[in-house]
């Protein structure tokens, strides 16, 4: 069975067309356009701003013109993770495989987080059968890179006062809140200096993670390949003298560290000690982490001796920092039971032209005073060893409100349909409705979704019946606010 064959067929069917449209964060000119031939296809009235936004609107069914226009909201770019690093996400389509009761792609991402989203709110705009009230869509560009759409969102894009974010991984879950957050890069400046020639040079390669979505899964313990990867290095140079040729680990700021590589040499009398070293290092991690990365994978082979070494002071400062640089959960929240509060990522180290090497973190609070002291906790650490640290300038927060109007009606139409009250949450992640909230803070919002697992990594995957909950439930939120006056 393919995709576009699923139930519910409408939202399948778009979905199964976003997929094979490239979207890469920052580059989302084809998906933008897709939109706009959709608009232009189906006569529904379209507009975009400066950075590239776009908002679709739909009068309301007759007899609901009075009702609150509603809004529903997702993001065209997707995270690009591939296990084939020869895969072209800006011309190759997403291949699709339906797995029992999930779909997943073929070795990459899935791009559910937020395709199905999107394809929800355009099934929502076309569905003959709908009873609504006016309608508008919000679809916004690199969310997944720095939520500049939600930044530059135009002045008079959108006009009503009922947010629906599509933007959430876990049926039967409403969410009213999420983490403000805000990355922090960390520059070094090295100098080459000549490879030793009495050295033994060995790459160094972790992979093959799970990884996943800083946020919504840094509680699960997963591995960061550039914290594994300093640790031996760092063992190392407690023993011997290294040197460091190249290093590379993670890509995104907001995806856990699968994989990460360094090329480093020992002197010749010194090489079968580190392999002693390595398969000790192996048989560590292999127990610390069993049950919890049953894929991940440590292997060190011999390579030529390199062009050139980084000098030996900046090497061992790297090393240094990242070793000791906090990752993962820092606080959990003592007002909403499981809600990780604080946490940090390491998440990409990368070798750049003109002898620099970037190291990037991206640190998330629900309390904005939290959120900045893990991310000054990370400063001092790479001041320490030298780095120049900047910090971007964040996104804010989105505080709950547990009296929402928008919660309620959605809570009730999940539980008219499905027997079962959803659970009110927080999420350890950046939605853009912290965004949206404080340049219109009369929005009333909630976030809800249908099941994704492994986000932002190539294992991530859609629960086929979850779609269906989640589909019938936007349905009847947008039916039972088509009876409200404005």
């Amino acid at each position: 069975m393919e995709v576009k064959d699923l139930k519910p067929q409408l939202v399948f069917e778009i979905f199964d067309e976003i997929t094979k449209v490239p979207r890469p964060s920052k580059k989302e000119e084809k998906i933008r356009q897709y939109l706009l031939d959709f608009a232009a296809k189906h006569n529904i009235a379209v507009k975009t701003d400066a950075v590239g936004n776009v908002v679709m609107s739909k009068p309301a069914t007759p007899g609901h013109e009075n009702a609150p226009t509603v809004i529903m909201q997702g993001h065209m770019d997707m995270v690009c993770e591939s296990n084939d690093k020869s895969f072209d996400f800006e011309h190759n389509p997403i291949k699709t495989i339906v797995d029992g009761e999930w779909v997943r792609a073929d070795g990459t991402t899935l791009g559910a987080d937020n395709g199905i989203g999107v394809a929800a709110s355009l099934a929502a705009l076309i569905d003959p059968d709908l009873v609504h009230g006016p309608l508008e869509v919000l679809v916004t560009v690199d969310e997944e890179t720095g939520m500049t759409g939600a930044f530059g969102l135009g002045e008079g894009m959108i006009s009503g006062k009922i947010l629906l974010n599509l933007d959430s991984e876990d049926d039967a879950e409403i969410f009213v809140g999420c983490a403000g957050g805000v990355d922090t890069t960390c520059t070094f400046k090295y100098h080459r200096s000549q490879a030793p020639t009495d050295f033994q040079y060995f790459k160094i390669d972790i992979a093959n993670g799970l990884g996943g979505h800083s946020g919504g899964d840094i509680h699960l313990g997963h591995a960061n390949a550039n914290k594994l990867l300093a640790r031996f290095l760092w063992d190392l140079t407690q023993k011997y003298e290294v040197s460091l040729s190249e290093i590379d680990g993670g890509n995104l700021r907001n995806a856990i560290a699968r994989a990460a590589h360094a090329v480093i040499g020992v002197h010749t009398s010194k090489k079968e000690d580190v392999r002693i070293m390595m398969n000790k290092y192996v048989a560590d991690i292999e127990n610390e982490y069993s049950g919890i990365e049953p894929t991940l994978t440590i292997d060190m082979e011999s390579v030529e001796t390199p062009d050139f070494c980084v000098d030996a002071t900046t090497s061992i400062n790297l090393i240094r920092a990242l070793y000791c640089a906090p990752h993962g959960v820092v606080s959990m929240s003592r007002e909403l039971e499981g809600l990780v509060e604080t946490s940090t990522n390491l998440a990409s180290v990368k070798m750049k032209p003109d002898n620099v090497i970037l190291v990037t973190t991206s640190q998330r609070s629900s309390v904005e005073s939290r959120k900045w002291d893990i991310a000054h906790q990370v400063e001092a650490v790479f001041q320490l060893a030298g780095a120049e640290v900047t910090h971007g300038d964040g996104y804010p927060g989105w505080q709950p409100n547990l009296n929402s109007p928008i919660m309620k009606i959605a809570s009730d139409a999940y539980e008219e349909l499905y027997g079962v009250k959803p659970a009110i949450k927080a999420i350890h992640a950046g939605l853009e409705c912290g965004l949206f909230k404080s340049v219109y803070p009369e929005l009333d919002m909630v976030s809800f979704g249908p099941t994704l697992r492994g986000v932002h990594s190539p294992s991530e995957k859609m629960h086929i019946p979850a779609v269906e909950r989640f589909w019938q439930q936007l349905r009847r939120i947008l039916e039972k606010v088509a009876d409200l006056k404005a």
